[in-house]
């Protein structure tokens, strides 16, 4: 089986948190020749509005020959999102997310994939008493469904997350993203499964990714990993192998053809040297996988007994 990994372009860059700068900022043009020169990747994952700073970006991003898996909306950074994006209590704010959105639809377009991602880590609340939530859900619903309305060739695909930037994200868990989804029920909108997002919510990620498949809303997973208290971003399966393992299975089972992308940050050593562990990692589980064999793993799964699936997955190691 053969995935298609992209890379998103922010991982190069500048990471910094409020302690320590790990990497230094990175141009544009030099992160897309190391994505393509040096990790090989297949494609790149682009932020809106921060990687259009440069006015040669839709030209530098063509020239460089990758294909655009989606174009990232970022609708928390700016210093305007500060009371929310698309349930900012403010009416012109909540205009200027909609429109964020519908710019990234058109150039996703334009940049040849038929996909943004958005993760509205600015809406939610902090405390109790702070946020009207039948307005916040009100106002959501508005919003999602006019961005996503602008135009059916291009999907949008939303990202929950338990917490972070507010204490309580109102897109918190894959549940609350399907219901929204359904809500709405436009074709072109569904979800972004980010499994270091799904440890943090306690969810099985292999589950939250079957769900929303199954509701036909799977359209974008991002893998990584951390120890399901923090969003660490670190390298898939370095903590939860067996759920990496698990996710995959259902990708292949699933015969899902979507792009995975990679949300992983280096905090020592190279980006680059990271990324392309990240890559071979995955490939590397893929080929476990293949060695275990599908219908092996079917059988151990309608068998329903942990104890001889594990020690058969383990024994599959070496």
């Amino acid at each position: 089986m053969k995935l298609r990994h992209s890379i998103m372009l922010g991982t190069l860059g500048r990471y910094a948190d409020r302690f320590h700068c790990y990497q230094p900022a990175r141009s544009l043009e030099e992160r897309l020749i190391d994505i393509r020169e040096v990790i090989k990747a297949d494609g790149i994952e682009i932020v809106y509005p921060q990687d259009f700073a440069d006015e040669r970006t839709v030209e530098l991003v063509k020239k460089s020959g990758l294909p655009v898996s989606a174009v990232n909306v970022n609708v928390k950074s700016e210093d305007k999102w500060r009371r929310g994006s698309f349930t900012a209590p403010d009416e012109k704010t909540r205009r200027e997310a909609v429109a964020y959105l519908q710019t990234g639809m058109d150039l996703a377009a334009e940049l040849g994939t038929d996909m943004v991602t958005c993760c509205p880590l600015i809406d939610g609340h902090n405390y109790a008493f702070e946020a009207d939530y039948t307005k916040q859900w009100r106002w959501l619903e508005e919003g999602i469904y006019a961005a996503a309305s602008h135009r059916s060739d291009i999907k949008v695909s939303l990202e929950y997350k338990l917490n972070e930037s507010r204490n309580f994200n109102i897109l918190s868990d894959v549940g609350r993203t399907l219901y929204l989804c359904e809500k709405l029920g436009l074709p072109n909108l569904g979800i972004t499964m980010d499994v270091g997002h799904a440890l943090i919510a306690k969810e099985t990620p292999a589950e939250a990714f079957s769900l929303a498949a199954a509701a036909g809303r799977m359209f974008y997973l991002h893998l990584n990993d951390n120890s399901r208290e923090w969003d660490w971003d670190m390298i898939p399966g370095s903590v939860n192998y067996w759920d990496l393992l698990e996710v995959l299975f259902y990708v292949k089972r699933l015969n899902w053809s979507g792009w995975i992308s990679y949300d992983v940050f280096a905090r020592d050593g190279h980006p680059i040297e990271t990324l392309q562990a990240t890559i071979s990692i995955v490939n590397n589980t893929i080929e476990l996988l293949d060695k275990v064999g599908q219908d092996k793993l079917e059988e151990l799964l309608a068998g329903g007994v942990a104890a001889q699936t594990f020690a058969h997955l383990v024994k599959s190691l070496l």
